[in-house]
């Protein structure tokens, strides 16, 4: 007997999918041989699957579906009939196990060559099965043998399968047991629920699977590879209420996956104080027991605990799980730290004139829907007749008409009478909701006498998920290179998910519409959270970059906090121009510009300031509303990681800031060639950035920024303050370990005060102290990372084989870590490779000069490609502007060096890039100009 797939929470979920109202596509070109296709089933899926075979020139048939419920008829039904292709709506296609002759015979009318059968529930007799020359094909959610039956993508959560996935099959008289034609696979997350599986992966990539079976039964090339019984399961369907029960007796992580295998359907229940009780929301609990308030639990040797981010339940093995929200057996749903409160939505409102308006409008919205002639306050949205596509329009009409109320599929489900829902959307409207505690699971480290709490997950649409197929890395503590913790790993799919949401923040969200000044509000708070968590931060880029603890808490932390003050000032001051134009008399014309935000940006930052990078680059392009998918280095993404915590606790908007750790080949490609992104700003190496315009140009040609590398000459006559000019040009050289792409990367001193300058600064680097970053007395930390160290030992190597004469250092400091000593060469000529290549490291190069000759110090300064920085050391002021208008870089700085400023604009010349980050200039580049002329008369 052939039983097809018969689901209960995937048939539902099907039937639940307005937001993928759309077509799909796909990317293969497909020969020219078509069929005529019967398509039988029924929900949203299905009438995609339909529209897509018709796209691909297949001829439909015939749409076999349900009949009509509460009188509203099925998608596919809807679709089919729109089109003019014969629908049916057959009640059942048999009876007693026995085929019904009529309904057969009005199936085979349609002279199907193929029966295409996307997420069907019904049964199907075997005789229509095998009608057609191709047989029929059949959708299943799982990675066949595993998981048979019913409810196939709830065990693949309950069981916690890692990987997850869906089958097309040739049907046959078995329970899914027929011939495999071809099978998808993606990761299964540990928090993933049945929503977000099916959302992200099992509906979209199901639909062109569909189609892209289709085709190979009509080219001839579709396998029938026999299914083995080896790891074969059959599930039983969770239908009964019973069969969704939970049982205590388990450890958390049975439990935890319990429950999210069933949220939002069927539901896991249990009883709380009495109650029949719905859990949704579960996740495992990883930190110390909370305070709260105990409740009992039927069934578990633990009661649970109500706290304020949920409700905890322990498992057998004494690990906990939160679980967010709960459902009585009435429908309503609240979060579950409300639960036992006695007013869980609050003291009620007296509405305003304006919000009694949106009440009836609302009220108009519930008979819309509800198709009823009169809404009461005690009128329940469901109880009424509303099913789960309801609800998603209900909420779409909200946001029609009041865009700056954003409320979600759950707020329905938690106000279900419409009182209760007016309430909530007027407490949404006023501000007046206390949004949740954001979670996520965090690790935990006592480090620096601070308890660290830090996320290790891509960041993407407000929320912390792992890389979509799971992978992760290491990252290492360069001063003992342990490693810290796991990282997510980011893919091509995480950009595209990233860029989707930013393009729809962007685009639809509250932020592409949000007033520029209270843009700026946002930044601000943001810039003070950070300033909160500083010594967090500036810890985090200790142990994860090797940055001296206090040299992090001024500069890498202190200047980014800084920059997101600067430009949340900037926020409302972003203006055109009015430009007089050749008037057409009699008639005038205004011309005015506008500029405007460019749309999604993508930004890829170095590991030398992680955080400040992100800053610098990140506050110019959110200043004008520009949305953000960021990739941090790969071996230093954990500030990143943390201020994207702060982002959400600061209230920006789901969508607005994306941060992918990752691989450059993967993460970094993968935004270069999004044909979404509309812009690129980068910081790091000249050959990468030459890769990169190369991927903009190709992709979509979009803008690009770049800050590149330097080989920046500092320049020491002999009039100059020598104790100022030694301080300074160690600071310039071995700031930051040296890992600073303005490092004075080579000294011109004059010949007169050579030796003296020499000997003064090898004396200051032996009094520096090298050691562990999070000691106070510490000057110099470890270098970043283990291949970087190991270029600098072969730089230094190339330097004494070229002739440089190693004054001091080039080699490791004796102690475990990365550390390297301070470096000094001398006797260093223009055609030695470390005269014109950047160490990016502490490595000093000195190159004497006759005294007097400018012209010819200048022109072995400008001799390379670079143009990033450049400094002068004198105190006559003719001979520092001379120097400063002739050196080709682009900050030059006189007695001072590495003295930048958010206020300052910041960039290169030649190869060291274009485009400038910092200042008002820093603007432009994340901004387009609209010119708009009008013509006016009387």
């Amino acid at each position: 007997m052939f039983f097809p797939i018969a689901f209960v929470a995937a048939r539902q979920l099907a039937r639940t999918r307005p937001l993928f109202v759309r077509g799909f596509s796909t990317s293969q070109v497909y020969d020219a041989n078509k069929m005529k296709i019967a398509v039988i089933g029924q929900s949203q899926f299905g009438t995609e699957v339909y529209n897509l075979l018709k796209k691909e020139g297949h001829e439909i048939v015939g749409v076999f579906t349900i009949p009509d419920l509460q009188g509203k008829p099925d998608p596919l039904a809807v679709a089919g009939e729109k089109d003019g292709v014969p629908t049916f709506k057959f009640p059942r296609w048999r009876v007693k196990g026995q085929s019904i002759p009529e309904v057969v015979k009005q199936y085979q009318a349609v002279g199907a060559d193929l029966n295409v059968l996307p997420f069907c529930s019904q049964f199907i007799p075997m005789d229509v099965i095998n009608t057609p020359q191709h047989g029929s094909i059949i959708y299943h959610p799982s990675i066949l043998p595993r998981h048979r039956g019913a409810s196939a993508i709830n065990w693949t959560l309950i069981h916690g399968d890692k990987k997850a996935g869906f089958t097309i099959f040739w049907a046959d008289d078995g329970l899914d047991t027929g011939p495999i034609l071809l099978q998808k696979e993606c990761y299964a997350g540990p928090n993933e629920t049945l929503d977000g599986l099916y959302n992200k992966f099992l509906y979209p990539e199901g639909i062109k699977a569909m189609a892209e079976a289709v085709q190979l039964i009509a080219d001839g090339k579709a396998p029938r590879i026999p299914q083995s019984e080896d790891g074969a399961t059959y599930e039983p369907m969770l239908k009964k209420k019973e069969s969704v029960q939970i049982n205590w007796d388990q450890p958390a992580e049975a439990l935890h996956n319990f429950i999210r295998g069933n949220d939002k359907l069927p539901g896991a229940w249990t009883t709380i104080n009495g109650e029949q009780v719905t859990l949704f929301g579960s996740k495992m609990f990883k930190k110390e027991v909370p305070e709260g308030v105990e409740v009992e639990v039927a069934g578990a040797s633990k009661p649970a605990i109500v706290h304020k981010g949920g409700m905890i339940f322990s498992g057998n093995d004494g690990k906990m799980l939160n679980v967010k929200n709960l459902q009585f057996a009435d429908g309503s749903m609240i979060p579950a730290k409300m639960f036992g409160k006695a007013d869980a939505g609050g003291a009620t409102l007296e509405l305003t004139a304006e919000e009694k308006d949106l009440e009836g409008q609302l009220k108009d919205v519930w008979k819309g829907i509800l198709s009823i002639a009169e809404i009461q306050g005690e009128t329940d949205f469901f109880k009424a007749g509303a099913g789960s596509m309801d609800v998603v329009r209900l909420v779409e009409e909200v946001l029609q008409r009041c865009s700056d109320v954003n409320i979600q599929n759950e707020d329905v489900y938690m106000n279900t009478t419409f009182d209760d829902f007016m309430q909530m959307v007027v407490r949404k409207g006023r501000g007046l909701d206390e949004p949740d505690e954001f979670e996520y699971d965090a690790i935990e480290m006592h480090v620096n006498n601070l308890k660290l709490e830090f996320p290790n997950q891509l960041f993407i649409n407000n929320e912390f998920v792992d890389a979509s197929n799971g992978a992760t890395f290491d990252t290492i503590n360069p001063t003992d290179e342990s490693v810290i913790c796991k990282v997510s790993k980011g893919t091509k799919e995480d950009v595209n998910t990233a860029v989707k949401a930013a393009k729809e923040a962007f685009e639809e969200g509250p932020w592409g519409k949000m007033n520029p000044r209270d843009r700026g509000k946002l930044m601000y708070r943001l810039a003070d959270l950070m300033d909160e968590h500083k010594e967090e931060l500036a810890t985090l880029e200790a142990i994860d970059s090797g940055a001296v603890y206090t040299l992090a808490l001024k500069t890498h932390v202190g200047m980014s906090i800084d920059t997101f003050r600067y430009y949340a000032g900037w926020c409302d001051k972003i203006m055109g121009t009015t430009i007089p134009i050749n008037q057409a008399r009699p008639n005038h014309n205004l011309t005015y510009t506008k500029r405007e935000p460019v749309g999604v940006v993508g930004l890829i930052v170095p590991w030398n300031y992680p955080l400040m990078m992100l800053a610098w680059k990140m506050g110019a392009a959110l200043t004008p509303g520009n949305t953000i998918v960021l990739k941090p280095a790969q071996v230093t993404p954990l500030t990143a990681l943390k201020f994207a915590e702060l982002a959400v606790k600061a209230g920006f908007p789901p969508g607005v800031i994306n941060i992918l750790p990752g691989a450059g080949s993967q993460v970094g490609q993968a935004i270069l060639d999004h044909h979404d992104v509309r812009k690129v700003g980068f910081t790091g190496s000249t050959p990468v950035g030459k890769d990169i315009m190369r991927s903009c140009a190709v992709s979509n040609l979009k803008r690009v920024s770049l800050e590149l590398g330097g080989k920046s000459p500092l320049v020491i006559f002999n009039d100059c303050d020598l104790d100022r000019a030694v301080r300074q040009s160690l600071s310039g050289c071995f700031f930051n370990k040296g890992e600073n792409c303005i490092a004075s990367g080579r000294l011109f001193v004059e010949e007169s005060i050579h030796d003296e300058f020499v000997t003064r600064v090898v004396e200051e680097i032996k009094k520096m102290k090298i050691g562990d970053p999070l000691d106070r007395s510490v000057d110099h930390g470890p270098q970043n990372h283990l291949a970087h160290f190991n270029s600098l030992l072969e730089y230094c190597k190339v330097g004494v084989e070229q002739g440089a004469k190693l004054v001091y250092g080039g080699d490791r400091v004796d102690r475990p870590g990365l550390f390297m000593h301070p470096t000094v060469f001398t006797e260093v000529t223009d055609d030695m490779w470390i005269a014109k290549e950047e160490s990016f490291g502490p490595v000093m190069i000195i190159s004497k000069f006759k005294d007097g000759d400018i012209d010819g110090m200048l022109k072995s300064a400008n001799g390379t490609e670079f143009g990033l920085a450049s400094g002068v050391f004198t105190k006559d002021i003719n001979k520092a502007l001379y120097v400063a208008d002739n050196l080709q870089a682009g900050t030059v700085f006189v007695n001072t060096y590495n003295k930048t400023d958010v206020a300052a604009p910041f960039g290169g010349f030649k190869q060291s890039g274009f485009g400038k980050d910092l200042g008002q200039e820093a603007l432009h580049e994340y901004t387009r100009t609209k010119a708009v002329t009008v013509e006016y008369w009387l």
